[in-house]
This record gives structure tokens, C-alpha cells and sequence, in this order.
């Protein structure tokens, strides 16, 4: 607890010297942060909303009959389309990962979810064509996607007998 608030004290001490000594870097950290602040502020707001919407809309036994232990294949699929569909980034897809996890989602389901949703998200993968080409996009998707799958696997495997208490 000391570290973390040592930390913050720190940070606040930090941009309250630089602000009279008109240093650059203080400046800059402090726009930054600022400018981060702000987003976060716009964003978290439609996040709760989305995932209360999801939490509420999307049955227990839904998620555990179609991703959870005793789901097939096509599971990794559903996940990698569920974060292709995803808006907002981290912000979004870790809420989303935690709901799907509680619902009984399957660890190596949850970790495809989050590795297509840093990889695969369909506003990122149309950027990315615009700007590297679609036979770059392309190949690098057909690289990522199985490589994020096998490493979810193995990280289940590696963690079976484990169980997780991924927070409130």
C-alpha cells in the first residue's frame, strides 16, 4: 500500500516542481496524463454500461455450453469473432475476458479473447490494410491467430489444477 501511494506522491510531487521550473519533461508527462485522464473519462462510463448489458443479456449456461469446459473447436472461433467485434481496446476486452471467465468461459477461451482482441479487432485490421497493404494484414492474421491459440492452450494446460480470483 505504501508503494503504491509512495508512487502517486511521487508523481504529484514530481509534476509540482517541474510546473515553476518549466520543465519540459514535467509538461509534457503532465499533458499526457491529462490527455489520458480525459479519455478515460469519456470511455469508462460505456464501458460499465456494455458489460452491465452483457452481464444481464448473456445467460451462465450460454457462455458455459458454447465456450466453456466441454465446448468443441469452433469455441476458439467464437471467441476470436467476439473480440474481432470488439470496440474500445483493453478497455473494453479485460472487463469482457473477467465476465466471460466468471460465466464459466474456459481459461484458454478467455486468453484467445484477449489475444484476438489485441490482434484481431476489426477497425484495427481495416486500418492496418489501408496502411501495410491486405497481403501483410493478411499473413500476419494467419500467423498470430494460430500462435495465440496454441500459446492459450498451453497456458491452460500449464495452469489446469489452479483457480483464479481475478478480482470484485
Amino acid at each position: 500500500m505504501v508503494k503504491k501511494y509512495g508512487l502517486m506522491a511521487g508523481f504529484v510531487i514530481f509534476l509540482l516542481i517541474a510546473k515553476p521550473m518549466d520543465l519540459k519533461a514535467g509538461t509534457d508527462i503532465f499533458n499526457n496524463f491529462k490527455s489520458f485522464s480525459f479519455t478515460m473519462l469519456k470511455f469508462i462510463p460505456l464501458v460499465f454500461i456494455l458489460i452491465g448489458i452483457f452481464e444481464v443479456w448473456i445467460d451462465q449456461e450460454t457462455i458455459e455450453k458454447h465456450l466453456g469446459n466441454d465446448s468443441k473447436a469452433i469455441a476458439y472461433l467464437w471467441s476470436i469473432i467476439l473480440a474481432g467485434t470488439t470496440v474500445g481496446g483493453l478497455y473494453v476486452a479485460l472487463p469482457v475476458a473477467k465476465s466471460l471467465y466468471d460465466k464459466g468461459a474456459k481459461l484458454s477461451i478467455v486468453f484467445t479473447y484477449l489475444g484476438a482482441a489485441a490482434v484481431a479487432r476489426i477497425p484495427m485490421t481495416l486500418f492496418e490494410m489501408s496502411f501495410l497493404g491486405i497481403a501483410f494484414t493478411l499473413i500476419r492474421l494467419f500467423i498470430s491467430i494460430p500462435l495465440i491459440i496454441f500459446s492459450s492452450i498451453l497456458i491452460e494446460k500449464i495452469h489446469k489444477n489452479e483457480s483464479f480470483n481475478l478480482g470484485a
